[in-house]
């Protein structure tokens, strides 16, 4: 039973955590009104729409795990699931490099930790901006250009 309860734990907590993130999720903006007498913009957001579906985005095979220690011992866990922006037809280049992809990752999800990356208000958007751009400088080191984005698609953390 001892062994379950950290597994309970996390599954109530990832619960907990992705209930909260949908119930306290902001409220979209209002669409942006169009004037009929002024000139239409350049067509940026045809062009926006156009790179849209270019882009596809592969879901990494499993979570990631990260321990954060305190003296010595772990004091918490963070799982982290994880997607790429790649370019419409790249899914299966990602996967063939997916080992080497989640070496790198956990790395720097590890260094991340080990500076307090995790402490307090760990999913401040400060915070996720720094695990998101330095994922994304390892991804394209490891694999290129074809990654444009990584996405954080779920975090949680468990104290103990």
């Amino acid at each position: 039973m001892k062994k379950l309860l950290p597994l309970i734990f996390l599954a109530v907590g990832a619960s907990a955590g992705v209930g909260a993130g949908v119930f306290l999720r902001p409220v979209p903006e209002p669409a942006e009104t169009v004037d009929m007498e002024k000139p239409a913009k350049s067509s940026d957001s045809a062009h926006k729409a156009e790179d849209l579906t270019d882009r596809e985005y592969v879901k990494m095979n499993n979570q990631f795990v990260v321990p954060v220690l305190r003296d010595g011992a772990v004091h918490a866990l963070v799982v982290m699931s994880l997607s790429l922006e790649v370019p419409a037809g790249q899914k299966d280049a990602i996967y063939s490099h997916e080992p080497k992809l989640r070496d790198s990752f956990l790395q720097v999800l590890f260094d991340h930790a080990n500076v307090g990356g995790f402490d307090g208000a760990f999913t401040d958007a400060n915070n996720l901006a720094v695990i998101r751009g330095a994922l994304r400088e390892v991804a394209i080191k490891d694999i290129g250009d074809q990654v444009s984005d990584v996405l954080i698609v779920e975090i949680a953390r468990q104290d103990y």
